[in-house]
């Protein structure tokens, strides 16, 4: 048994499946982390093995992703929620690329559950790095790809009811790799919380327009 396959095992419970990871997936790590302000499972990175370890940690979920990108992901770097507080990440990366891109999130309600992108080197011989990366999330928004879609492909869907709440991965001159931090929407937390009542606000608007409708035909 892989080590994914084998941890996440234990982790079903954050509403992942190790099937959803495809061939680059057998090969990746999957840990729990106690740490930041909720637990969190650790998974990747996906990408090359150039530059040095970076780890944000995890939060209560993400604000905001600046990507700056041209022939591939030259650097990221996110925006958090910790606690009701945005806390600006550092940035992971080099100093090129001519193109930039801010990703808003709606926070709370919005969050990220699918990431893909791929990975190659930028130059002949040289170690892969990120090339592309596109983001989607519970509110049904593609963001991307950025970059150039070259190379090996990754994809990481997140069953309902897990949403990503940091990142980690590899960088120097560019990205080299990506990584996340996973959680799960419970109950007991105050994201679940305000977006369960959102979408019960939404469901009682839409019953209540039928109502009305049948209401102003009697009075006619």
């Amino acid at each position: 048994m892989s080590r994914l396959n084998s941890a996440y095992g234990l982790h079903g419970l954050y509403g992942l499946s190790a099937s959803q990871y495809g061939m680059q997936g057998s090969d990746q790590k999957g840990k729990i982390v106690n740490g930041g302000t909720r637990k969190s499972i650790q998974v990747g990175p996906w990408g090359g093995s150039g530059g040095t370890n970076w780890d944000d940690g995890s939060f209560s979920g993400v604000r905001g992703i600046t990507i700056v990108y041209d022939r591939c992901v030259d650097s990221i770097r996110i925006e958090y929620d910790k606690g009701g507080k945005p806390v600006l990440g550092e940035k992971h990366g080099g100093n090129g690329g001519n193109q930039t891109i801010y990703i808003k999130l709606n926070y709370p309600e919005e969050f990220l559950t699918h990431v893909s992108g791929h990975y190659s080197p930028v130059v002949h011989g040289g170690s892969p790095v990120i090339r592309s990366l596109k983001l989607k999330t519970n509110q049904q928004r593609t963001f991307g790809p950025f970059g150039v879609e070259e190379g090996t492909p990754f994809s990481f869907p997140i069953e309902a009811g897990g949403f990503i709440v940091g990142f980690t991965g590899r960088s120097g001159w560019y990205l080299d790799a990506v990584g996340f931090h996973l959680s799960r929407l419970n109950s007991s937390n105050s994201l679940f919380s305000k977006v369960s009542k959102k979408l019960q606000k939404l469901l009682n608007n839409e019953a209540d327009q039928p109502a009305k409708k049948t209401n102003n035909a009697v009075r006619a």
